[in-house]
């Protein structure tokens, strides 16, 4: 199997595969491949908002360390590769392509999604290359969600937990809670970030209690009262400045070093130093990104009310500087593009809609029906529009910011390679 072969067989898969109601299908394909996830020692990662900064923090404290460790994420942001790495790098196409053959072989005729054969191929590839530790993101939910076969993990990680997916996880962010504290397992341990509301941490330290797991409690984190685009803030009397951008990442690198505290008491020599220097050089592709340039950029993939809201009060900062700030933003229909629009649009001088990044984007008029009334509107191609508001961006000193789904930021990403 070739690498063009290889994307052929995992496109063949649905992304949400056939309807679930156990992990008994993941299961099978655990047991089909050899159930490669009883061989290695995990992090698990559920939540919202934050999950990829937090995997992000962790594993970088963990590979300046010495360790070998494996990184999975969802969705890919420039190609298929980025979600499965080792230490930074990504899957290489021939071991991909020959993994997925094995994957293959094995799977049979069930109706797996395109996240569990991803899951499959990972998971091998990390028993393969001897990793010391694999920090797994989940993809949806966390009960129900295909990287719950895993055996009890080291630590369990709940990040910011918002209303999203609420299709499938409930319409509350109570009954959103059950399905991410599906990962808390017994003998292991959790840590919960802080920012979640109070009836969510009662719903994780009452099933890490029913469960016979350790809740860990997160250390106080001071913040620092000037930190602009930034959270700077302060851990046992030492100042850190994240570099993310974003108040809110005060709270997931506040939960990583918790969870890289626990790491240590579980044998890992995870060192200060490595921690220290993890949160203040980790970055993530499309979360509040900020490309230095002609004009400066920011790329988002921000796609509920939630995490949109982190990026709108970062614009507020910026647009209190006197920054212009021109929009090209662009949601699925299964978001709830309206509440997001009115978040950014009051804080950009012009608002771009877009469409034609994805087959299932809200139409480009429909979202500026909304826009308009806070901010003058435009409707455009993707390419049209980055060019016109750059042209803008340029001509006033001002920024571009490229927001509203992780399709969207994937797609001008990869446009501007």
């Amino acid at each position: 199997m070739n690498i063009n072969e290889c994307m052929e067989y995992i496109n063949s898969y649905s992304k949400s595969g056939g309807r679930i109601t156990d992990l008994s299908r993941a299961e099978e394909l655990m047991k089909r491949i050899g159930n490669p996830e009883k061989r290695l020692k995990f992090v698990h990662i559920a939540g919202t908002n934050g999950k990829g900064s937090v995997v992000e923090y962790i594993s970088d404290a963990l590979i300046l360390s010495g360790y070998k460790t494996g990184q999975f994420t969802s969705p890919y942001i420039l190609r298929y590769n980025d979600r499965i790495r080792i230490n930074g790098t990504e899957i290489d196409d021939d071991s991909l392509a020959e993994l997925a053959e094995t994957v293959k072989e094995n799977a049979g005729d069930r109706p797996y999604s395109q996240f569990e054969i991803t899951m499959a191929i990972a998971f091998l590839w990390y028993e393969r290359e001897n990793c010391d530790i694999v920090v797994l993101e989940t993809g949806i939910g966390g009960l129900l969600d295909c990287t719950n076969v895993i055996p009890p993990p080291l630590l369990s990680v709940i990040t910011s937990i918002s209303l999203d997916h609420t299709a499938l996880l409930g319409d509350t962010v109570e009954k959103i809670a059950v399905h991410k504290a599906g990962i808390i397992k017994g003998g292991s341990a959790v840590v919960v970030s802080e920012d979640n509301p109070a009836s969510v941490v009662e719903i994780m330290r009452k099933t890490a209690e029913e469960r016979g797991a350790l809740y860990i409690e997160n250390e106080p984190c001071r913040p620092y009262h000037e930190g602009g685009m930034y959270a700077p803030f302060f851990y046992r009397g030492i100042k850190l400045t994240p570099a993310m951008p974003g108040l809110h990442q005060k709270y997931n690198a506040q939960t990583a070093i918790t969870a890289c505290l626990y790491l240590r008491e579980k044998g890992f020599e995870v060192s200060d130093n490595s921690i220290i220097r993890s949160v203040e050089t980790a970055q993530v592709c499309a979360r509040v990104q900020y490309i230095e340039g002609e004009p400066p950029v920011i790329v988002d993939g921000g796609h509920n009310p939630a995490g949109v809201r982190m990026l709108s009060l970062m614009l507020m900062y910026l647009s209190t500087r006197s920054s212009k700030i021109y929009t090209v933003m662009g949601m699925i229909d299964s978001k709830d593009f309206a509440d997001c629009v009115k978040l950014i649009a009051p804080h950009s001088d012009k608002l771009f809609a877009v469409d034609d990044f994805a087959p299932n984007a809200v139409p480009a008029e429909t979202m500026n029906e909304v826009a308009g009334f806070y901010t003058e509107t435009a409707e455009s191609t993707l390419a049209e529009a980055v060019a016109e508001a750059k042209r803008l961006a340029l001509e006033n000193d001002g920024l571009v910011v490229i927001c509203g789904s992780l399709y969207l930021a994937s797609k001008y990403l990869n446009m501007e390679k």
